[in-house]
């Protein structure tokens, strides 16, 4: 098992939290934490794992920091 720190924003956040570490078993993906999470897809904007932007199938680490920014709307 591994431990990443999920943080999330905005709308992500409403009935959840701001940040918490999670574990999770070795190989587990961006997409996979999001399923977990119950977060809808259609608005996931920015992924971030320890500050870099990421891809939705990328593998988390040991320690990873990963950040789910939701897509803002306005214009």
């Amino acid at each position: 098992m591994m431990q990443i720190r999920v943080k999330l924003s905005g709308a992500f956040r409403v009935g959840r939290f701001k940040e918490e570490v999670l574990e999770c078993p070795q190989g587990t993906s961006i997409r996979q934490v999001v399923e977990r999470l119950q977060l809808p897809e259609q608005i996931l904007g920015i992924v971030l794992i320890n500050g870099v932007h990421a891809d939705f199938e990328d593998l988390l680490r040991d320690g990873d920091s990963l950040t789910l920014l939701p897509i803002v709307d306005g214009g």
